[in-house]
């Protein structure tokens, strides 16, 4: 029965405001896959940022069963979850799951994280094994890593085919925002995600961070399987915007966490990361992108002063 089972609200995230309708056929599919996923006692919800793309009322139209909650305004990633986290708050979950709009979800995904979740109550944070969707048994996450000796905060596995290297279930040092399953004591203890990070682009390895620091534990679920379609809802690829949002995070998240020793090889890293995109983008023309690169540094001097 579903009484025996923790309760889940489920949180999908959606903008949409494309006049070709490409965010609402996206959010259509992620509907449809978490509507077939097994685990029997969850909520589903949209949050919806604004969208003026016509997913309101598809949402309500075609899914009557489905919680819309509409915030009437872009409130960014971070601010919009947390509109999520709250209402699980207040409807009594034991967990929430965070997930982004563009994903499809295999059926069996969330019973296997509830079942790795329930093993240990220090487990807070759980994520499953994530594929392209355009290439489905490639990672794109298997994992999370947060190097604060070179600066990196970086998927494990991204890119590689899935030969079953990555089907253990083990600790992680992050848990990546496009599909987030939380225990409610974590949210009791750390608060929510954190505004500094508005519009997007870390809240979710600083949330993640801020759980590892409370005692709670990171768990990457290897028999949970996701397909993501990465930066589909925000026209895919890198952008001048992203660009500048990224590098200004990241920043922020060593500053935040980075020790003192860390710093005496940071900038040497960083700077031959920065140095290797720069070449690569103005080789294939970027010139926008190494902007926006530029930008976003000294926008991190002028925070730093």
């Amino acid at each position: 029965m579903a009484a025996d089972f923790p309760s889940v609200f489920a949180a999908v995230l959606h903008y949409g405001v494309k006049p070709d309708g490409s965010a609402r056929a996206l959010l259509k599919e992620t509907l449809d896959s978490l509507l077939k996923m097994t685990y029997p006692h969850v909520t589903l919800a949209v949050v919806d940022n604004g969208s003026t793309d016509g997913s309101l009322e598809m949402v309500r139209e075609e899914y009557p069963g489905v919680l819309l909650i509409a915030n009437g305004a872009n409130l960014g990633v971070g601010e919009g979850y947390n509109v999520g986290l709250r209402e699980g708050l207040k409807r009594g979950a034991d967990w929430v799951f965070l997930l982004n709009n563009d994903i499809f979800a295999g059926p069996d995904m969330l019973s296997a994280m509830i079942e790795a979740g329930m093993s240990d109550p220090k487990i807070g944070i759980l994520g499953p094994k994530t594929y392209f969707s355009a290439e489905p048994t490639t990672f794109w996450y298997a994992g999370g890593r947060v190097n604060f000796f070179t600066g990196v905060v970086s998927h494990r596995g991204i890119r590689e085919l899935d030969r079953g290297q990555y089907d253990p279930t083990e600790d992680t040092g992050y848990v990546n925002g496009c599909a987030m399953l939380i225990r409610r004591s974590v949210i009791d203890a750390i608060g929510f995600m954190d505004h500094a990070f508005h519009p997007a682009y870390g809240e979710d390895a600083d949330f993640s961070l801020r759980a590892l620091r409370a005692g709670f534990r990171l768990v990457y679920v290897g028999e949970a399987k996701l397909w993501h379609r990465v930066s589909a809802s925000s026209g895919g690829g890198a952008t001048p915007l992203k660009t500048t949002l990224k590098t200004e995070h990241n920043f922020l998240l060593l500053r935040r966490y980075a020790r003192w020793y860390h710093w005496l090889t940071i900038p040497w890293c960083v700077g031959a990361v920065a140095l290797v995109f720069i070449l690569r983008e103005l080789l294939q023309g970027n010139f926008r992108i190494v902007a926006a690169l530029g930008k976003g540094i000294v926008s991190i001097f002028r925070k730093a002063s």
